[in-house]
């Protein structure tokens, strides 16, 4: 299978720890517009305290379904209300990139 992300699997990538350590299921994604980086939250109001770097692969070994989100342009961030929801899709407001 082709790999769908414009970040090689074994990139760093942040998720925040409720998706690794509770397994919360992914409710915000984010394709940062700096770096292309990728972010995966269980939360919309996710803290840096809660984040854990993984592996992009390592995202789609806990939920093959952000496959569907491999599309989603830098600078873009998506979510949805919980695990059955649809996802929404916007560009990214410009505080979500504010330091």
């Amino acid at each position: 299978m082709t790999w769908p992300f414009d970040q090689a699997p074994n990139c760093a990538t942040f998720v925040t720890r409720g998706v690794i350590e509770s397994n919360n299921p992914i409710l915000f994604v984010s394709h940062d517009e700096d770096d292309h980086g990728w972010q995966f939250h269980d939360t919309l109001d996710a803290q840096a305290d809660d984040a854990r770097i993984v592996c992009l692969s390592h995202v789609l070994d806990i939920d093959p379904t952000m496959r569907d989100l491999a599309d989603l342009p830098p600078g873009w961030v998506a979510w949805r209300q919980d695990e059955n929801s649809p996802w929404q899709r916007e560009l990214a407001p410009p505080e979500v990139y504010e330091t």
